[in-house]
């Protein structure tokens, strides 16, 4: 029988490695699992956050120039789609045929997209003072100036609708397609669906502003953008951040398990983009753009704002 202070197991060789990568979003770790029955060493599985470069090459001053535009932290997968999104979602590209290439080099942390020739680009304004943080993508840009990007869409007054009941739905939609959450509980997801619920696309990554960002690369490649009829969720808060990535892509509801800033709904409510808020299978909030919603008058309880008479939540 063991007398006073147990001793925690030794863990030091429990550090990670680039050999421990299981799949390039996955790497295996040892843990210490506490609980009220003791204490013992078992696998665990991490999501791998790993330093992506992302480089343009584009003709400056009548010559081809490649060079680093933004260094972020991600989850390795879906990186060419990252770039493409991000460069799309910055005011960079605004079609899919000013692309000419795109490739992953640099051992596979670096990706580098290449336009057309005759196609110049004025890249100050992607000015950063230091790297983008898998937690913020607009943080390290050199200028307030340089936060805000011109959308090119108008998006419809009112539409399109989509039933409450429809948004109670997809939270749990979202949550059943997180194979890689489901492993490392530690990524967020951007999901887009259709006014009916069905699920159109799904993406992954320990960044909020990633994971959009490679939703909306990939339908920017696809050919699908702007996305006038989808609706987009979001697995954590809204910030300024997604909100503008939303209104460049077009979308026009934005759906979040979490709240929204108040900076969020002011670009919001400029747009005309719907923003919901605390979105669960038996409640959400409206925060701007309320006339998408359509509400079953008996199973709904609405609350009003007296002064806006803006709805505010749904039961």
């Amino acid at each position: 029988m063991l007398h006073g202070r147990q001793r925690a197991p030794d863990l030091r060789d429990s550090a990670v490695s680039v050999s421990d990568k299981i799949e390039p979003s996955l790497a295996a770790v040892r843990v210490c699992r506490i609980s009220g029955s003791g204490q013992a060493v078992q696998p665990d599985v991490l999501a791998v956050e790993e330093p992506l470069e992302i480089r343009l090459g584009c003709d400056v001053d009548g010559r081809r120039v490649h060079r680093a535009v933004s260094i972020t932290m991600r989850t390795p997968g879906h990186d060419l789609e990252l770039a493409v999104g991000f460069l799309f979602t910055e005011g960079i590209l605004t079609e899919r045929e000013q692309v000419e290439s795109m490739r992953a080099c640099g051992g596979g942390n670096v990706a580098r997209v290449d336009l057309r020739p005759g196609i110049a680009r004025d890249l100050t304004r992607l000015e950063r003072h230091s790297y983008v943080s898998s937690s913020c993508g607009v943080c390290g840009k050199a200028s307030l100036k340089a936060v805000r990007v011109c959308s090119r869409t108008r998006l419809r007054e009112g539409r399109p609708v989509i039933e409450a009941a429809v948004i109670h739905r997809v939270p749990e939609t979202l949550r059943a397609a997180q194979a890689v959450f489901d492993r490392t509980g530690g990524l967020h997801a951007a999901a887009l669906f259709d006014t009916e619920g069905n699920l159109l696309c799904l993406r992954e990554d320990i960044g909020r502003h990633n994971a959009m960002d490679k939703l909306i690369g990939a339908q920017f490649l696809a050919g699908r953008t702007p996305l006038l009829n989808d609706v987009l969720l979001v697995s954590g808060r809204v910030s300024f951040e997604l909100v503008q990535k939303a209104a460049v892509a077009g979308v026009p509801i934005l759906a979040a398990v979490g709240a929204p800033s108040s900076l969020a709904v002011d670009l919001a409510r400029e747009h005309g983009l719907t923003v919901l808020g605390f979105v669960r299978e038996d409640r959400f909030n409206i925060y701007t753009e309320a006339d998408r919603i359509r509400f079953e008058p008996s199973a709904t309880t609405l609350s009003i704002d007296s002064k806006t008479r803006t709805p505010l939540s749904v039961v």
